[in-house]
């Protein structure tokens, strides 16, 4: 036994990073809620299972104190997530395990509640088209659930058996009468979401026998009956006091257009009311003042082809709401932190109500804001960065007494973990987590270079230990996508840690578009991404190079999405690069526009002639760098057309076209069920061997193998 135990020993991977099945173990921890009192936090895992093939959910309870070890509160197969508190202290949450009270049912995400004063979780509301998101009044017993209801029925009864008879007969056919059909990798219809308040049905009968447990069954009363497809993707929040709930909804216009307006919906009748409805500004709701006064607002304004978004964020004071069907308008609004210049994302209000947490993309991280709001609920008094490490921070809840708030914090350092933040001081302590922080081989740097126009140019790098002078290391150039986003927070997609454990050093700059550097940072690079954003990149791509640590010989670009976009631009326009990676990238804008699950909002972005000046396909002929092609077909974002357009001009007209014998440097990997991310946990798996593959054969002149399970 002692010499198999050393031998396991011996075959330990010196990190997770150094293997991909270590790597993919990971727990991943997301979301958090706080129970009424303060006293239970609560958290969801998620963990590999023992085949390797899928991830499954749990819900953990973290100690707010920090005194003692986080624990597991469930367990199926199935998982459970979703995680919120009722004002009561009962923990609801979703779930698709069996009921072990129905057990020839078939599973559906249905309604859990675990009591606040313990016991076995029990199903406290079933139904055949399943539950996706609840919520919870903060000071009243009111739940507020979001499902799915088939457009034509009209009851749940009515509900249940159409999505019997269409699974029987095997229908999958969607007749659509409206924009949009599809929706990242998604399907839309014959299924719309709708609203329910979640109320007691009858009592148990009276005088029969039962456990004092035994409550009434809950049942839903459809909210938003004449909904259409307006919910798709809606924000909503429910007030405190559990009487009203604050929505975005879609406002469909001319031309397959459309936008989000904002509306309230009374819980006690139905009555639907617009609050927010302005030409070319979209509205979202945010936190709730906890007096029910004054609701958080976000406006984004709608794109041109010469101005980039602007999202701001108002009050709307709410407690003398508009006649039903009248718009309060814009002048209705109080700006919040007017200039500010960052695109602030509304998290919590202190519980007495004097300020805002709010976070926000700033330098490389997503800090913690707090916003004062003046007592008469006027403009804000300024702003304060409450957490000063280079870190970004989600998920924020506020302590009952308004000394602390608790957060998830992750940084290129680490994935997300529980802290508990400072209210008064400011910065933020670790919580005993469900699981340890990961190890990592190599160091983290902050740089930066200057652009052509005079901007400073941010990035991070990501070194190997080792690299010196005497042993510079390849340089991998990445590319974030968005492209209205930053390098700011711990990806499991793009994970930097795998690849400098195989010896590369990678950067991961912010260039022209980017997030966190200011309003202008951003319309830099609007409606010309072939210019700001390129040049940007190649700046500080020059000022890494130039380091000695680094093998100016040996560089390599990468980049997903918008980041694949550039990856094909930068392919057109240099042959700096030993080799370039492209994933989900959109490649030909003369198809791309009218064909992304979302047209109506990119073709607002540029018009024709800056789309073609844009485009990368009219200079495949430039192209001498052996390219990696990546695409899942199931990819409505950038559809699978674009992946197979660039497969077959690269091989048809590159400067590495194929040869007589039909063979290229150029390789294609395709994965017929992935989206516009790769999802599951063996495809990540292979996804990173035919990268690291890929950049061996070109950059390290070494041929590695591809993995086993593609039979090649």
């Amino acid at each position: 036994m002692a010499a198999k135990d050393s031998e396991t020993l011996s075959e330990q991977p010196e990190t997770p990073f150094h293997d991909l099945d270590h790597y993919l173990a990971i727990p991943r921890v997301s979301g958090l809620a706080l129970s009424p009192d303060g006293g239970r936090l609560v958290t969801t895992v998620a963990t590999l299972n023992a085949k390797g093939t899928e991830y499954c959910t749990a819900l953990w309870e973290v100690d707010p104190s920090g005194a003692q070890q986080a624990r597991r509160i469930t367990r199926s197969a199935k998982g459970e997530a979703g995680a919120v508190f009722a004002a009561n202290g009962d923990l609801y949450f979703t779930s698709a395990r069996p009921d072990p009270e129905s057990p020839d049912a078939d599973p559906v995400n249905a309604l859990w509640v675990l009591p606040a004063g313990g016991g076995e979780a029990r199903v406290a509301l079933s139904r055949a088209g399943g539950i996706s998101k609840v919520s919870a009044a903060r000071d009243a017993d009111a739940l507020v659930v979001t499902a799915a209801v088939l457009a034509g029925s009209t009851g749940e009864d009515n509900d249940e058996d159409r999505r019997k008879a269409r699974k029987d007969n095997k229908v999958a056919a969607i007749l659509h009468s409206g924009y949009p059909v599809r929706y990242w990798d998604a399907d839309l219809g014959p299924e719309q979401p709708r609203l329910f308040a979640v109320e007691p049905g009858e009592q148990p009968e009276a005088g029969k026998p039962t456990t004092v447990d035994a409550a009434p069954q809950l049942l839903l009363r459809n909210l938003t009956p004449d909904a259409g497809s307006r919910l798709r993707d809606a924000e909503s929040v429910v007030s405190p006091d559990g009487r009203t709930i604050y929505s975005s909804l879609t406002k469909p216009l001319a031309n397959a257009d459309s936008r989000t307006v904002l509306v309230a919906i009374d819980v006690a009748t139905g009555a639907r009311t617009v609050l927010l409805d302005t030409e070319d500004v979209n509205y979202f709701p945010g936190p709730i003042s906890p007096d029910n006064r004054s609701l958080v607002v976000i406006s984004e304004s709608d794109t041109t082809p010469f101005a980039a978004p602007q999202v701001k964020l108002h009050l709307l004071d709410v407690a003398g709401e508009a006649a039903e069907g009248q718009a309060a308008g814009e002048n209705a609004l109080t700006p919040l932190a007017r200039d500010w210049d960052r695109w602030g994302k509304p998290a919590a209000w202190l519980p007495d109500g004097s300020a805002l947490l709010v976070t926000a993309d700033e330098d490389g991280a997503s800090p913690v804001f707090l916003i004062r709001v003046a007592g008469d609920r006027g403009e804000a008094a300024g702003v304060t960065r409450l957490t000063p490490d280079a870190a970004a921070y989600t998920d924020i809840v506020v302590a009952p007494d308004g000394r602390s708030a608790y957060a998830l914090r992750s940084s290129y350092e680490f994935p997300a973990e529980p802290v508990r933040i400072d209210l008064d001081g400011g910065g933020a302590v670790r919580l005993p987590a469900p699981a340890e922080r990961p190890q990592y081989k190599g160091t983290l740097e902050r740089v930066e270079a200057t652009a052509a126009d005079g901007a400073r140019v941010p990035a991070y790098l990501a070194l190997p230990d080792g690299a010196s002078a005497a042993s510079p290391a390849p340089l991998l150039l990445w590319i974030h996508g968005g492209p209205l986003g930053s390098w700011n927070a711990w990806t499991w997609r793009w994970n930097p840690w795998l690849l400098v454990a195989r010896g590369y050093a990678v950067l991961l700059p912010d260039p022209a578009l980017s997030t966190g550097y200011g309003q202008d940072y951003i319309q830099r690079g609007w409606g010309a991404w072939g210019k700001a954003p390129f040049t940007d990149l190649m700046a500080v791509t020059d000022a890494v190079v130039r380091r000695p640590d680094i093998d100016e010989a040996r560089t390599a670009a990468m980049g997903g999405s918008f980041g694949g976009y550039m990856a094909n631009w930068v392919a057109g326009h240099t042959d700096r690069f030993k080799a370039i990676v492209t994933h989900a990238s959109l490649w030909a804008f003369d198809q791309f526009g009218p064909t992304t699950d979302a047209a109506q909002y990119w073709l607002k972005e540029m018009t024709a002639e800056m789309a073609l000046e844009n485009s990368p396909h009219l200079h495949v002929e430039n192209i001498r760098t052996p390219m990696l092609v990546i695409h899942g077909d199931k990819d409505y974002r950038v559809p699978i057309g674009e992946g197979l357009r660039l497969w077959y001009e690269l091989l048809a007209k590159s400067g590495l076209a194929a040869d007589e014998n039909g063979e290229t440097d150029h390789r294609f990997l395709y994965f017929p069920d992935e989206n516009h991310w790769i999802l599951q946990p063996q495809h990540a798996k292979i996804w990173y061997g035919v990268v690291e593959h890929f950049l061996a054969r070109n950059l390290l002149d070494k041929d590695l193998p591809v993995p086993d399970e593609l039979g090649l």
